[in-house]
């Protein structure tokens, strides 16, 4: 028996695990949710470690600026107190990002994905799956279940 149109049902994964009850689904989501953070953070310490490096490259010529007006004294302050200069002690950014991506990151990674391989045979999304099926229209073609496999018909007969 059918319970509404094909692209109404809810796609086959990622569904929850027989055994998985509420507690283990949210605390998997949060797990999950907690892993996309990390994610953004991530990507800012990349922004960080590329806007430092690119600022650095400008430095060379504000001291060739400054060298061109006479003010040679601060043209080497500038060279020699900014240009190459460690962000940390004894770091560039690029070890930063490496420190960053082979502990913290990694570990993370690792661990979320043992996490959801244990609790939700390795499903992603479980929680936020539920969610679409509570909160999307059932019926309504803009709130389908699923893609469609095909380009809907035109008026015309062809695909859109």
């Amino acid at each position: 028996m059918s319970s509404g149109p094909s692209f109404d049902r809810p796609a086959p994964a990622p569904r929850r695990p027989a055994e998985a009850d509420d507690s283990t689904v949210a605390a998997v989501g949060k797990l999950t949710e907690a892993l996309e953070t990390t994610e953004r953070a991530r990507g800012h310490l990349y922004a960080f470690h590329q806007l430092t490096g690119g600022a650095d490259a400008q430095l060379d010529a504000v001291v060739d600026l400054l060298r061109e007006a006479g003010r040679h004294a601060l043209a080497e302050q500038v060279a020699v107190e900014l240009i190459g200069r460690n962000v940390l002690p004894g770091r560039w950014t690029y070890q930063i990002v490496e420190e960053y991506d082979d502990d913290y990151y990694r570990t993370f990674r690792s661990l979320e994905a043992r996490v959801r391989e244990q609790l939700l045979a390795g499903r992603r999304h479980v929680a936020e799956a539920e969610m679409k099926e509570r909160r999307r229209t059932h019926g309504h073609e803009a709130h389908r279940a699923t893609p469609r496999t095909a380009p809907p018909e035109g008026p015309d007969g062809e695909g859109y």
